[in-house]
C-alpha cells in the first residue's frame, strides 16, 4: 500500500464498498448537505458550472439544493460508483416530459468533467471512505477552472469514539479504519495545488432506540475498512453479545437512556489558484495552465 494512502484502509474493500449502489442516501449524509449548501452564502461569485461528484450516496436531496440555489448554472454529474449507478443517477436526474425544466438548456450532463470546466465541484460524505484520497483530490483540482473552488465533507476521528472505546474495552479489533484529521486534510489539499483552504468541524450526537436501529443505521453510511478486520464470518452469539454490550454501555441518560454515538464532521473550502511556474534552465508548461496565466496577465493589465 502507497504510503501517501491512509495507513489503515484496505483498497479493495473501499472500492467493494464504493461499487455498491445505494437505494436511498443515508439521513446523516442528507443532512451535512444541507449544512454544508447554507455555507455557499458565502461565496461572493455563483458558479457558470458546477459538479456533483457522486450524488447518491451523497445526497440527492442535497444535490437539488445545491442545484436550486445555482439555478442558472451547468450541472456535470459525475457518478463513480458503477455503470449500474451511473445509470441510476441518470434516471433519478432526469427531466420529466411533462416538466417544463426538461426545455431548459443548461439539463444536467453527465460523465467526468472536462479540464478546467467547472467553478465550483461539490462532494458530500465520500474522502473518508477512499482508499487514495491524494488521487481523488487531484482530479478535483483538474476538474477546476482557476478561481473554481471546492466544497466537500467527510467524516472526522472522534467518529464513534463510543464504539471504538467499547470494542477496544472487549478486546476487539478495531470497529473502523483510522480517520483523517482536518489539518492533515488542508495540508493534502495544498500539496494538490489548492490555495486558501479552510476547514473547520462539528460533532453531531445521533440517537438510537435499539442496537438492532443503531447497526442499521452503521451498515448504511459505510463499512470496516480496516486491513486487520476480523476476516472470518461472526456468528449470532457474537451479534448478541455486541447488541448487549451497546445496550449497556452506550445508553445516555441525557436522552432517556438512548444509545448515542458521536460523528465528527468535517467541511472543507479551498481555491483553485492561477499556476505557478518555477524558472529554471527548461520548464514544461501544460497548455490549460498556460492558458490560465495568460488569461490572468491580461486581466491585470486592464
Amino acid at each position: 500500500m502507497s504510503e501517501q494512502r491512509p495507513p489503515t484502509i484496505d483498497p479493495v474493500a473501499a472500492a467493494r464498498w464504493h461499487a455498491m449502489v445505494s437505494d436511498e442516501s443515508p439521513w446523516l449524509h442528507e443532512e451535512v448537505a444541507r449544512r454544508m449548501q447554507d455555507r455557499l452564502q458565502w461565496m461572493v461569485n455563483a458558479p457558470t458550472a458546477w459538479c456533483d461528484w457522486d450524488p447518491l450516496r451523497g445526497g440527492m436531496q442535497g444535490h437539488a439544493l445545491v442545484s436550486e440555489r445555482f439555478a442558472q448554472a451547468a450541472c456535470q454529474i459525475h457518478e463513480t460508483s458503477s455503470p449500474q449507478g451511473e445509470a441510476l443517477a441518470r434516471e433519478r436526474l432526469a427531466r420529466r416530459w411533462w416538466s417544463p425544466a426538461r426545455w431548459i438548456a443548461n439539463a444536467p450532463r453527465f460523465g467526468q468533467p472536462e479540464a478546467a470546466s467547472v467553478q465550483m465541484l461539490w462532494s458530500n460524505m465520500a474522502l473518508h471512505m477512499t482508499a487514495d484520497p491524494q488521487a481523488l483530490v487531484t482530479q478535483w483540482h483538474r476538474a477546476l477552472a482557476v478561481d473554481g473552488y471546492l466544497m466537500f465533507s467527510c467524516l472526522g476521528p472522534d467518529t464513534l469514539r463510543e464504539l471504538r472505546a467499547l470494542y477496544a474495552e472487549l478486546d476487539w479489533p478495531a470497529p473502523g479504519h483510522a480517520l483523517t484529521d482536518m489539518h492533515d486534510w488542508g495540508d493534502m489539499l495544498v500539496h494538490a495545488g489548492f490555495a486558501e483552504p479552510i476547514m473547520d468541524m462539528e460533532r453531531i450526537t445521533l440517537t438510537f432506540a435499539t442496537p438492532q436501529r443503531l447497526l442499521q443505521e452503521l451498515r448504511g453510511l459505510g463499512r470496516n475498512l480496516h486491513p486487520q478486520r476480523f476476516a472470518a464470518l461472526r456468528g449470532r452469539n457474537w451479534r448478541a453479545r455486541l447488541e448487549q454490550a451497546l445496550a449497556q454501555r452506550l445508553a445516555d441518560a441525557g436522552a432517556d437512556g438512548q444509545l448515542a454515538l458521536t460523528f465528527e464532521i468535517i467541511y472543507g473550502h479551498a481555491f483553485k489558484p492561477a499556476p505557478r511556474v518555477r524558472l529554471e534552465g527548461s520548464s514544461a508548461v501544460s497548455l490549460q495552465d498556460m492558458r490560465a496565466m495568460l488569461h490572468a496577465g491580461r486581466s491585470a493589465t486592464r
